[in-house]
């Protein structure tokens, strides 16, 4: 993954995990099931975009996508038909509801950029290899 493509994944994450531990630490631990979540996502979130920083393996940004990705179900969830029976109306607590969103889309646009733009490594290796080996 180029370097701004997975710097600018790294923060994005960040800002979802930071929104995440705040929203924890002012009210939401209370909430049974719920508050779990947001710590569990938070300390997540924000060991995988450490290493996502620091150039982890392929698999680290395919899996801060999917949290990202699953964050982003949870709270369209939450604002639907509930999650855990939860439920919350718009965008409020603001503006964290709205920063959780867009870092996280932005989290998950990134990594399918970087995806779409730059094969693996690994996969383009073993075609050469496989094509080398033809006769």
């Amino acid at each position: 993954m180029k370097l701004l493509l997975r710097l600018g994944l790294a923060a994005a994450l960040a800002v979802s995990a930071f929104s995440h531990a705040y929203l924890y630490v002012h009210g939401y631990q209370h909430i049974p099931m719920i508050g779990t979540s947001f710590l569990i996502q938070a300390s997540v979130s924000f060991s995988l975009a450490l290493l996502v920083a620091a150039g982890g393996p392929w698999w680290v940004e395919w899996s801060a996508a999917a949290l990202a990705g699953g964050s982003l179900v949870a709270f369209v969830l939450s604002r639907t038909v509930g999650l855990f029976g939860f439920t919350e109306r718009g965008w409020e607590p603001a503006p964290h509801a709205a920063l959780s969103v867009i870092a996280e889309a932005l989290c998950v646009a990134l990594w399918a950029a970087a995806f779409v733009r730059w094969p693996r490594p690994s996969a383009a290796g073993l075609r050469t290899k496989a094509s080398a080996a033809a006769p």
